[in-house]
């Protein structure tokens, strides 16, 4: 109940005081304005009506509404008491009232029903006491006026030809006693109306707020898992998309919502379709691949399920869902390191077993060519069985280095002095072409501590492979700078090419031991290297595009100076 009488006191139907008192000025202005136009009209189209009416006083009350209006804006302005203006204002009304039946018939004049529109609006803005007042109001004036002119106190101002009070007091009293009811019974079913009204819409009030605090909790909920939630309606539109949605994917809700889900991720309108167009699904868990808004493929786990309502019936369609990329590089790591860890068990024993046989032919062939004597054609095929030992006994080194990389002693190790051996090396080779153009760009003393062997053989692959990518020629870019991983220091060693690039289908298996697309490759060469990174607690990003080259950058923490450097530090042109 106090809820109901606070609404009373502060607004009606969700309105403030200013709008109440502004809406009760506005219409009382309105039905003065029709009044008059009706008045207006009947004088001048009626004959007779002009003898019923004073018409001088009708113009007058007519007026005094108009002023009384216009003071009653004034008064809302300086004056903050909203509910003694409303009061101020049906009292007045009712006077006017009884005033506009004087003037117009007293106990015969129609304009008696306009005191219940008083009641009523008393009763909406002031509650039911105020509806009282203005029916007691109402009643005391009414009364009043009808037995003045009955004892003849006043006389009516209509000629009396036409208005004449009736002789019987019975029919004069009847008639107020009317009159005086239906105003208290008006005051009592609006009160009872309005106050229904009031009651249900603190109800209403409590159920939105307990709504508004569920949804609260509903969102917070949703908002604040780690896991991205999308909803879609019946028809695949998008409706929710919570904010680990947003930064798993890149989108946000704004620039999804509405639109289509297989408009912005093509495969998943699949899943909710049953299509099985994934690629696995593991206890109820579907794992997909997905792009990004910025490009990026992610592995995702999704978990679809439909969305139902009380009775069960089907209105839409929940995603849940995971970025499961990094755990995929790492159980692709695992993975690698199992299989390397396995090679490395069996490269000891291998290698013995093949390093025995091979010092044995070494040694008679070398024996045999002490000897002499021999014939062009020996010769030849002594040198060859030397090259091929040499290069089993290569593949066996790159081998052991693959599975067991050796920590031989550390040093400070000069990236430009390195880089310009591996070079001086390679151009030796007969993989390198004249017409390939080197471009150097190192950072003044730059080095970094680690084993020099295993860095030059990571540069030695990693240049090798550049230049075999361009066997008619292009530009083989080196580069070294220091570059901070998060807070950690580091270096960043860059080895780009224009050559032919590598596939989408082979980026992922470059690493692999023994992939290889060259004829005379064994595959170990970018094996070893990532192998040397990860044993250096470093990185390795590559970027390729067919027909355009590859990129290949190598992180390695620490870094260090040297005294002097090489060249300077500049730019320098091969």
């Amino acid at each position: 109940m106090k809820k109901v009488e606070a609404l009373h006191n502060d607004d009606i139907g969700g309105q403030k005081p200013e709008g109440q008192i502004r809406n009760l000025l506005v219409s009382r202005i309105a039905m003065a304005t029709f009044l008059l136009a009706v008045f207006v009209f009947m004088q001048n189209y009626s004959p007779d009506f002009a003898g019923r009416v004073s018409i001088p006083y009708f113009y007058g009350i007519t007026l005094a509404i108009y002023i009384l209006s216009l003071f009653y804006v004034v008064l809302s302005r300086i004056s903050p008491n909203y509910r003694m203006q409303i009061y101020l204002q049906v009292t007045t009304d009712v006077f006017l009232i009884t005033a506009l039946i004087y003037v117009t018939g007293g106990v015969r004049s129609t304009y008696a029903v306009f005191y219940p529109l008083v009641i009523i609006y008393a009763v909406l803005y002031l509650g039911r006491n105020g509806g009282l007042i203005a029916a007691s109001t109402a009643s005391i004036c009414y009364g009043l006026l009808i037995d003045l002119e009955f004892y003849r106190i006043i006389e009516p101002l209509a000629y009396p030809s036409m208005w004449e009070i009736p002789d019987t007091a019975g029919h004069v009293f009847y008639r107020i006693f009317v009159n005086i009811l239906s105003f208290y019974l008006i005051a009592g079913l609006a009160s009872f109306v309005v106050e229904k009204e009031k009651r249900t819409r603190a109800l209403l009030a409590e159920k939105e707020s307990a709504f508004n605090k569920l949804d609260l909790l509903y969102r917070s909920i949703i908002e604040s898992v780690d896991a991205g939630i999308l909803t879609v309606d019946m028809e695949g539109r998008i409706k929710s998309f919570n904010r680990a949605a947003e930064k798993i994917t890149g989108w946000s809700l704004s620039e999804v919502e509405n639109r289509r889900l297989d408009e912005v991720f093509a495969n998943w309108e699949n899943i909710l379709e049953n299509k099985g167009t994934y690629e696995r699904q593991i206890q109820g868990q579907i794992e997909m691949t997905i792009t990004a808004k910025d490009g990026r493929r992610l592995v995702v786990g999704c978990l679809p399920s439909a969305l139902r309502d009380r009775d069960d019936q089907k209105f839409g369609d929940i995603l849940i869902f995971q970025d499961m990329t990094a755990a995929k590089q790492l159980e692709e790591v695992l993975e690698r390191n199992r299989r390397l860890a396995f090679v490395g068990e069996m490269a000891a024993g291998l290698a013995h077993e093949i390093r025995s046989p091979l010092a044995s032919i070494s040694g008679a062939v070398q024996m045999l060519r002490r000897d002499g004597g021999f014939t062009a054609t020996e010769a030849r095929l002594m040198q060859l069985i030397m090259r091929s030992k040499d290069q089993l006994e290569g593949f066996i080194k790159d081998f052991l280095l693959l599975a067991r990389p050796a920590r031989g002693p550390q040093e400070v190790v000069g990236l430009m002095e390195l880089m310009a051996e591996v070079v001086e090396a390679v151009r030796v080779t007969p993989d390198w072409n004249s017409a390939i153009k080197l471009e150097e760009c190192f950072e003044p003393g730059l080095a970094v501590r680690g084993n020099r062997e295993e860095l030059r053989q990571l540069a030695w692959n990693f240049i090798l492979n550049a230049v075999q990518a361009m066997p008619t020629g292009g530009v083989l870019k080196l580069a070294a700078r220091r570059r901070a991983n998060g807070n950690q220091p580091g270096v960043e060693i860059i080895v780009e090419d224009t050559g032919a690039g590598i596939s989408e289908g082979n980026g992922q298996s470059i690493f692999e031991p023994f992939f290889t697309t060259k004829e005379r490759g064994t595959g170990l060469g970018l094996a070893i290297v990532m192998r040397i990174v990860n044993s250096y607690g470093g990185k390795l990003s590559f970027k390729s595009a067919l027909g355009r080259g590859s990129a290949f950058q190598v992180w390695l923490p620490g870094g260090e100076n040297i005294s002097g450097g090489f060249e300077n530090g500049q730019d320098s042109r091969r």
